[in-house]
């Protein structure tokens, strides 16, 4: 089967995923549950057998015990114990079927959940690029709306085929024991019934791939439009009208393509249940037939019994096939719900640890970082691990294509980096500049492998990083980014979640060494204080030094900081460079500033320009080379007032 990767050209879902390969990996869902399902298939056949006792019960009631077809008066003690048996069948079958919906419940409930936890774990080993191309409303879909719509496949249809399946054969195996002739006019259309399901069943599905797209497509406007930075955005615009217009189409389209799906095979269903009401009537018909001779099949045996059995099993032989026709275009529907499941769970991540990686030691880790010849362009989002214009993966597939070459690779515009080579040693403060859109960002995702070289390597203390375990890796490194995260929860979980485990007395500390644990204790609630979503109800310093506070935490021997000072006032700043000034020490630490005064005590500062490294040298150095950072260093303080001119700790006496 193919499987999604980097390059990918365009498929139909069916030549990607037919049901043959959809079908057995449904199965293995249930595998874990062998144990269980083998007891619903054995009550699903204890329930079907007894059932089926009910029609030769009923006949033996007429022929034996009211109307002796022998001649003789009614038998009432036969009669009671032939009642008694109709009785306790259906009690049985009750709590036979008690038992087994807990267990067909408990099972597909379970399933279920471990499909969910399973794509979940997934997209958590997803690149950062896979994140950055999808919208996550369309993610959320998959996980909520998609996992939900295989709900009644895994808890009851599954159950329901295998059960009426059961009924329907007893069933045909009675009728064809009471009356073959009968029989056949009884299922002379079902060849033809069949036909026109499978039909259906394949309209079904496309109808409801497209359905589960629109709501992707829903939930993604949910998501964009409904967060606080969605809200924020549509008032400060006078946008919320257009956006609930675009709101309402998609509602719309939604309506519509529900209403398509639910109509389609009522038609169909209507004739066949036009068909099934009406044989009972024929069946008299032919009955009488029979018992005249008129038919050359009819040899005037048939009894009132025999005739009363056989409508009671064409009833119970229409209501499990109507049953099986309506299941099979339910698993036909669900079947393109789990294609899109399945090309979720079958995204290659770009970002792996290769067999025998090394684990760094974090007693022996000295944390030199060196850039080696790097060069490195951002896949387009067109050729990812699918395609991700909103949620538009499952329309085209994918398909595994030839890498283009060194010479292709090479004359192709658009390198984020280009032939980087640098070197960062054990605890120095090197600092990066540049213009915006010159690769600073870039290169620092590169050394927690956030993304991957396209050529040469990226290396700490001397180990290639994508030799590196990934869990040792990320715990070498940390980092501040200009727009710290943080989730709707406490402050103390919010700082906590750089280590779980962690002490209330280290939380305090690492607050205090960000100079952020005043501010803290002067909220009502300390610690307790709920942050709001993404920590609307903090300050941009009060999130940047918590921010610290948890990167502190952590406690990285490499640390990257990201603009971490800008857009702030000069109060807030001077708390945010005290805090950074603690936790750059014995640290190696990669900064990057447009702010150049944070940066003017750098050990080494590194200046890049279109992706390419244009100089090297300390403040002093490179002031007086005369090249991209003094230009950016006069372009900045001509622009600045005198108050926001000062140094960093670290290194005071750097002259400007």
């Amino acid at each position: 089967m193919p499987r999604p990767s980097s390059t990918i050209t365009h498929l139909s879902p069916d030549e990607l995923y037919g049901n043959q390969d959809v079908l057995p990996r449904v199965a293995r869902l249930l595998r874990p549950y062998r144990a269980q399902i083998a007891l619903v298939l054995v009550a699903v056949v204890a329930s079907a057998a007894l059932q089926s006792l009910v029609p030769f019960l009923t006949r033996a009631v007429f022929d034996d015990a009211l109307f002796p077809i022998d001649g003789g008066g009614a038998r009432l003690h036969l009669l009671a114990w032939l009642v008694a048996g109709m009785c306790a069948i259906p009690i049985a079958t009750a709590l036979i079927g008690i038992g087994q919906n807990w267990l067909t419940s408990t099972v597909g409930n379970s399933a279920m959940a471990d499909l969910r936890g399973d794509l979940f774990e997934h997209l958590q080993k997803m690149e950062l690029a896979f994140f950055t191309a999808t919208k996550t409303g369309a993610i959320q879909s998959r996980l909520a709306n998609d996992v939900a719509g295989v709900r009644t496949v895994l808890t009851d249809t599954a159950t329901t085929i295998v059960q009426n399946s059961v009924t329907v054969t007893a069933a045909f195996v009675s009728m064809v024991v009471l009356s073959w002739q009968l029989t056949v006019l009884t299922l002379i259309l079902m060849p033809l019934f069949i036909t026109l399901q499978l039909r259906v069943g394949r309209r079904r599905q496309r109808l409801a791939r497209r359905t589960q797209e629109s709501l992707s497509e829903m939930t993604a406007i949910t998501e964009e439009a409904l967060s606080v930075s969605g809200i924020l955005l549509a008032k400060v615009f006078n946008r919320s009208e257009s956006e609930v217009a675009r709101y309402r189409e998609a509602n719309r389209r939604q309506t519509r393509l529900q209403v398509e799906q639910a109509m389609t095979g009522r038609t169909f269903f209507a004739v066949v249940q036009t068909f099934f009401a009406i044989t009972p009537a024929l069946i008299y018909l032919v009955a009488g037939w029979m018992l005249t001779g008129s038919l050359p099949v009819g040899d005037g045996t048939l009894t009132a019994g025999t005739l009363v059995a056989f409508t009671t099993l064409q009833g119970r032989l229409q209501m499990p096939l109507l049953q099986l026709m309506r299941v099979s275009l339910d698993v036909q529907t669900s079947l393109a719900l789990f294609r899109r499941i399945f090309e979720y769970l079958d995204l290659e991540p770009a970002i792996t640890e290769r067999p025998g990686a090394v684990a760094l030691d974090p007693d022996r880790l000295r944390g030199r970082v060196e850039l080696r010849g790097v060069r490195f362009r951002y896949p387009d989002p067109r050729t990812l691990s699918g395609t991700f214009h909103g949620d538009r993966f499952g329309e085209s597939g994918v398909r595994i294509e030839d890498e283009p070459t060194d010479d292709e690779r090479s004359a192709e515009p658009g390198w984020a980096l280009d032939d980087v080579s640098l070197v960062v040693e054990p605890g120095q403060l090197a600092a990066i500049v540049g213009p915006s859109g010159s690769g600073k960002t870039t290169a620092t995702y590169l050394v927690p492998r956030f993304y991957d070289v396209t050529e040469g390597a990226v290396l700490i203390d001397g180990h290639d990083v994508r030799e590196l375990t990934l869990s040792s890796l990320a715990d070498a490194v940390g980092m501040v980014t200009q727009e710290p995260y943080l989730f709707h929860g406490t402050i103390r979980d919010n700082i906590a979640y750089a280590r779980p485990g962690a002490s209330p007395a280290e939380i305090v500390q690492a607050a205090r060494d960000a100079n952020i644990h005043d501010r803290i204790m002067s909220f009502p609630e300390g610690y307790e204080t709920i942050t709001g979503e993404r920590g609307y109800r903090l300050s941009g310093g009060e999130k940047q030094r918590l921010a610290i506070a948890r990167v502190l935490l952590k406690d990285p021997r490499i640390l990257i900081l990201d603009e971490a000072t800008s857009a702030l006032d000069t109060e807030t700043e001077r708390l945010v460079q005290e805090a950074l000034e603690r936790a750059t020490r014995s640290r190696t630490t990669i900064a990057i500033a447009h702010r150049l005064s944070t940066i003017r005590s750098a050990d080494v500062i590194f200046g890049l320009e279109d992706g390419r490294l244009v100089e090297r040298g300390t403040h002093r150095e490179l002031m007086a080379l005369g090249g991209l950072y003094k230009r950016l260093y006069d372009e900045q303080f001509s622009r600045e007032p005198h108050g926001r001119r000062h140094c960093d700790s670290r290194r005071a006496d750097v002259p400007l």
